[in-house]
């Protein structure tokens, strides 16, 4: 029974560190497409989730959760700016609306 709970222990460590080092190695995921990002924070939510993370390393799991975050919502905050733009000039265009 140790056993089994030090390896999902383990596992969970290592998904965490893991989701950490990607984290850190992109600037608040630039460059990073927006399903690579919402894939990487889902699999921090299963981290965290499992309740199987030391504290400091839910700490920083948490941490790299909350950055992606950012990055998501400015991701998204620039596709709607996008669409904006773009009906704008749909709306603007001769024989638009």
């Amino acid at each position: 029974m140790d056993q089994l709970f030090s390896d999902s222990h383990e596992e969970a460590k290592e998904a965490a560190d893991t989701e950490a080092t990607a984290v850190a190695d992109r600037t608040e995921g630039e460059g990073v497409k927006f399903g690579e990002q919402l894939t990487k924070l889902e699999g921090i939510v299963k981290s965290l989730e499992s309740g199987q993370l030391e504290l400091e390393d839910s700490l920083k799991a948490y941490e790299d959760g909350v950055s992606l975050i950012q990055g998501l919502q400015a991701k998204l905050e620039q596709a709607e700016q996008k669409v904006q733009v773009m009906m704008g000039e749909i709306t603007s265009a001769p024989g638009g609306e």
